[in-house]
């Protein structure tokens, strides 16, 4: 794919979309941290539904560390691996207390230093809490950027590599978001929606005409 095809991607994806933003509820860094370690391998709606009930009870390291691990797990229990994320949350709010300040800091080795933040999510704190131009590549960024031959990749830090090397600046700030959003309700796994796709005609899909095709 080239540049200027990549160019057009993502203006029309601004077009569609000129602030797009993470469909995972939040108020402050801290908050948005802790959703994103529930999130992994859970659906951002599993875990909007479980800090609306938790961050009006405790939203800051203090106290939800005052919870412990097992006044934690209640708001979190219909969430995959509750056990493990409510351990990993409660690691963190004490490393938060005892190294910065009860702030989430804003590098990418403190955070990746973190129980339970790895480079997905530290990617996704450092671009939606502290505005930086990171990729955070998810499945559906994966999926997407390897199917439509925008960043193809063996692995996911390839194609958060290429992604980062080849998108145009102006659009790498909301890139991450643009890209989620797309793979998540237009570009989907079993069934990507070609006919209501706004970058159809750019795409390299080698199975997009044949979806066209079809009654």
């Amino acid at each position: 794919m080239n540049a200027a095809k990549r160019r057009e991607i993502f203006r029309r994806l601004q077009a569609a979309n000129p602030a797009p933003a993470t469909e995972l509820e939040f108020a402050s860094p801290f908050e948005l941290l802790v959703a994103v370690i529930l999130s992994a391998q859970a659906t951002d709606v599993s875990v909007n539904r479980a800090t609306r009930r938790l961050y009006p009870v405790a939203n800051t390291p203090a106290a939800i560390l005052a919870l412990g691990e097992e006044g934690l797990k209640p708001y979190i229990r219909h969430i995959g691996l509750f056990n493990s994320k409510a351990k990993n949350v409660i690691a963190t709010c004490a490393l938060l207390i005892e190294r910065h300040g009860s702030q989430v800091p804003a590098e990418r080795k403190a955070l990746e230093a973190l129980p339970g933040v790895g480079r997905k999510t530290a990617n996704v704190i450092l671009n939606t809490a502290f505005g930086e131009p990171t990729m955070a590549v998810d499945t559906h960024i994966f999926r997407l950027a390897n199917r439509i031959r925008l960043a193809p990749g063996k692995t996911v830090r390839a194609v958060e590599d290429k992604l980062l090397k080849t998108t145009p600046p102006e659009y790498l700030r909301d890139a991450h978001h643009w890209l989620i959003l797309h793979g998540r309700y237009v570009c989907t796994a079993r069934n990507p929606k070609c006919r209501e796709c706004v970058i159809s005609d750019l795409c390299e899909f080698p199975g997009r005409k044949k979806i066209l095709q079809q009654p």
